[in-house]
């Protein structure tokens, strides 16, 4: 009786009780070896994942044109997906394409004041744009192929940048940090910009290969980055910040070293400044001097509506202010502070000083001198640093120290939280009706 009593006991250890247990290892050990694999190849990884996330995009797109696009917003009653590729901003780049920038300014008809034109849309996009039509493609096509091979440049960038040691504090699993990081950028919610003929993916390819080369201390190549940058997006004064705090930061390590100083760096140096100077102000320099007017991009700019000489800050808080009062201002500031404690802090730290700077100064220098608009969404991909935030809170302890050991599924909340992002902004933001949208 008490052998038959613990045969299913010992059949559990020794026979077919072993199964379910083996197949568990056989899974874990799996995961294991595809999360070695994923680690040795990393590009390949984020490309692939870049692949994924343009085939989320396109669904997110597509559900949107097929049960949120109000047919009045593209002129017929079956709105597709390449209805939604062209509206909004793809409207503006086709016009330059098509036009060019038009001269003189155009004026109000009733109140002789500057009104909205290309001259607000900087102009590298649409001619690289132009470029790649020449083979035929019509502009549409162009622009999204563009950008889908610029979009996955960027996130490569962003990978390199992400596994930089320079001036960052010691990570142990950096690499797996800085791969997850790249992967959930692909994911932002506003990425379906990126399959419209939009400037994000090409700024974000410039801006990450601006930082990459300045952390590695190739200033020329910083100034040769700059200059196009300043005909994308006007983000040169964030950008020199940074490359102000590098040399700050690098001139006391090697005065601590008992170095002299940046000694041979300064011709390269003084090129790197005068670019970046020269990117901050090309594009309205150019605005200027084709139409005549020396204050023409900043005019149309306060046609559409961007005031900054109301003051930096004032428009944000008195929007709080207008929505909900006080309660909005310290709702305002509490998000900020949070924001700046997270960059400055553990979670900010594995990241290099060139990052962190960046992280401060582009989000700070758009609430400066942006207006309130739903278009800020969609800039903020180009604050990368916001994808190392959000894997280091998913993935690490507490302290910062180490990667927690069920990190994959605190990712893979993150991700399911992304995709709805996706879903959600492109059905709201991207689609159009003539009488009560707002601009994505």
């Amino acid at each position: 009786m008490a052998q038959a009593e613990l045969a299913p006991a010992t059949e559990a250890v020794t026979g077919t009780g072993r199964g379910p247990l083996l197949r568990r290892l056989a899974t874990s050990a799996g995961r294991h070896e595809l999360a070695g694999r994923a680690l040795q190849r990393p590009v390949l990884t984020i490309l692939a994942v870049y692949a994924v996330s343009r085939v989320v995009a396109l669904a997110a797109l597509w559900v949107a044109a097929t049960w949120f696009q109000n047919p009045a917003g593209v002129g017929h009653q079956d709105p597709t997906v390449g209805d939604l590729v062209g509206l909004w901003d793809g409207v503006w780049y086709h016009r330059i394409v098509e036009d060019g920038y038009p001269v003189p300014l155009p004026r109000d008809a009733d109140n002789g004041r500057i009104t909205y034109s290309a001259w607000a849309f900087y102009p590298l996009y649409p001619y690289l744009v132009k470029g790649l039509m020449l083979t035929g493609m019509s502009f549409e096509v162009a622009g999204v192929v563009l950008n889908l091979v610029l979009g996955a440049v960027g996130a490569v960038l962003i990978h390199a940048l992400f596994r930089s040691t320079y001036h960052a504090a010691r990570q142990p699993q950096r690499e797996r940090l800085a791969l997850v990081a790249a992967c959930l950028w692909c994911f932002y919610p506003t990425t379906s910009v990126m399959l419209k003929p939009y400037t994000e993916a090409l700024a974000v390819a410039l801006v990450a290969a601006a930082l990459l080369v300045l952390v590695r201390r190739h200033y020329l190549l910083v100034a040769a980055v700059a200059l196009p940058l300043g005909f994308t997006r006007g983000v040169a004064p964030a950008l020199g910040l940074a490359v102000l705090i590098h040399l700050g930061v690098r001139w006391r390590e090697e005065r601590a070293a008992g170095l002299r100083p940046l000694a041979g760096q300064w011709p390269r140096i003084v090129v790197m400044l005068a670019s970046v100077g020269v990117s901050a102000i090309a594009w309205p320099a150019v605005a200027g001097f084709a139409t005549g007017v020396p204050t023409a991009f900043f005019d149309v700019q306060a046609a559409w509506g961007q005031k900054p000489a109301d003051g930096p800050f004032v428009l944000w808080f008195q929007w709080a202010w207008d929505g909900k009062g006080l309660a909005g201002v310290l709702v305002l500031v509490a998000l900020a502070a949070t924001y700046v404690a997270l960059v400055l802090g553990r979670h900010g730290r594995w990241m290099s000083v060139e990052m962190r700077v960046w992280a401060l100064a582009y989000p700070f220098f758009l609430f400066a001198v942006v207006r309130p608009i739903t278009s800020m969404w969609r800039f903020l991909l180009l604050d990368m640093p916001l994808a190392a935030l959000v894997a280091s809170v998913a993935m690490r302890t507490a302290d910062g120290g180490q990667v927690v050991p069920h990190w994959k599924r605190r990712v893979a909340v993150v991700v399911v939280v992304l995709v709805g992002g996706i879903l959600w902004w492109t059905c709201s933001l991207l689609t159009y009706t003539p009488w009560g949208s707002f601009p994505p």
